[in-house]
């Protein structure tokens, strides 16, 4: 989210998260969020390869309570952040060859996984992964799915959902935005809607 008329228009929507990119490369990319953002929506900097404290920086300017990390952040760095009081999401590029036991080491510091399609970009890629490979999770921390969704997916979000997976929520971008960082409620509404 970049625009504050739109990121206001999102907020009456009641999302859990609003996510803030604080990754240079990504069209996305901001240094300002909005002050007026209603208590009960977490506001989350999306990092890539950040160094701490400059992640710290960024949590204490705009008081955000959460991090997404969508690089090879370290085991140890989530550690950190974890004792910062902070909630942690750990993204983790998902295609067929993904082995889910190579990210047990990092339940422990962080609250939620993030999945997300494997592509040449750090997230952005507008692609969904082959949902049939979650059926091979066996990990039972909660995860966020990620990854090109749009309208289309809800029914198959629903049967995840009533699954035996952790499904924790999901991530809304490319596919509900006019331009980058630009939200089209209309459709934002909708997807709310078909997941009731």
């Amino acid at each position: 989210m970049k625009h504050p008329d739109n990121i206001k228009k999102v907020s009456a929507l009641s999302p859990d998260y609003i996510g803030f990119i604080f990754y240079k490369k990504s069209p996305r990319y901001l240094t300002q969020i909005p002050e007026n953002i209603p208590e009960g929506i977490k506001k989350t900097g999306v990092f890539v390869n950040e160094e701490y404290d400059q992640i710290l920086d960024k949590v204490g300017l705009f008081n955000l309570q959460a991090v997404q990390l969508h690089g090879e952040e370290s085991v140890e760095l989530c550690k950190n952040l974890k004792h910062q009081n902070l909630e942690v999401i750990k993204a983790f590029s998902i295609d067929d060859d993904i082995d889910f036991e190579k990210i047990h080491s990092y339940q422990k510091v962080t609250d939620y996984f993030l999945f997300d399609t494997k592509g040449k970009n750090y997230g952005g890629n507008g692609q969904t992964f082959n949902w049939e490979i979650l059926q091979r999770y066996s990990l039972d921390h909660p995860f966020i799915l990620s990854g090109g969704i749009g309208l289309e997916n809800s029914e198959k979000i629903k049967k995840i959902n009533n699954s035996s997976l952790p499904l924790a929520g999901i991530d809304l971008n490319s596919k509900f935005e006019i331009a980058p960082g630009l939200k089209d409620i209309q459709k934002l509404k909708k997807m709310k809607e078909s997941l009731l």
